[in-house]
């Protein structure tokens, strides 16, 4: 894991395992060595994406994909060090599943907080929302929730899937979301969003005195 290059709003920043063969990770809008242009970032992970997928697409299909990874780190790139997020891809023709995550300081009491972050009470939920316990080794006892919801009063139909922990060891709430109109897309990803889910931790970061860079204390 990188040092963080900004300035950190918390001493907190997300741990994800990441299965390289399901999941592309989109950079962050502040500058890395990584990402300096995003048309290079996109061109790139086309190409190598295409490779590892064992076809020849051809200059057309090379920039078909790079164009839609444009268009989703241009939509959904982070800001802020606390938040990640990933794409879940497919084969090279098939539009990628978004995902969010991110960490905050522990605030209130657990459960109303856990709740509130898998916004069960949503005014557009068609229905109550289906919610249900979600431990994992890394962050404890959790909670899952499957809802669908009108986006913006319209009868587009939004399939919802979100994930909550309280990290009480490090004193750090945990969200991991995921929505969007393609609710078969949403299904098709479940089973790899759950796994995906046991793979995420907290990783704390020791600020160290002035002038000098901080270092990560756990992971």
């Amino acid at each position: 894991m990188t040092e963080p290059q900004v300035e950190l709003e918390h001493p907190f920043s997300l741990d994800i395992d990441l299965d390289p063969s399901r999941w592309l990770e989109i950079p962050p809008r502040w500058d890395t060595v990584e990402w300096q242009d995003i048309n290079v970032w996109a061109r790139e992970c086309a190409e190598l994406f295409w490779r590892s997928y064992g076809q020849n697409p051809g200059e057309s299909g090379i920039a078909f994909l790079a164009g839609t990874l444009r268009r989703f780190a241009e939509a959904f790139a982070p800001e802020p060090f606390d938040t990640r997020v990933l794409l879940r891809m497919w084969e090279p023709t098939a539009m990628p599943l978004q995902l969010f995550t991110m960490v905050k300081p522990a605030q209130g009491n657990r459960e109303e907080t856990l709740r509130f972050l898998l916004e069960v009470d949503d005014p557009d939920a068609i229905e109550p929302p289906v919610v249900e316990p979600f431990r994992t080794e890394l962050l404890g006892e959790g909670l899952r929730s499957f809802r669908y919801l009108r986006q913006d009063h319209t009868h587009e139909v939004i399939a919802a899937l979100r994930y909550a922990w309280r990290d009480e060891e490090v004193g750090a709430d945990v969200v991991l979301w995921t929505a969007t109109d393609d609710t078969a897309q949403v299904i098709r990803a479940a089973q790899d969003i759950d796994e995906l889910a046991h793979r995420v931790s907290v990783a704390v970061w020791e600020l160290a005195p002035e002038n000098e860079e901080a270092t990560e204390a756990k992971s």
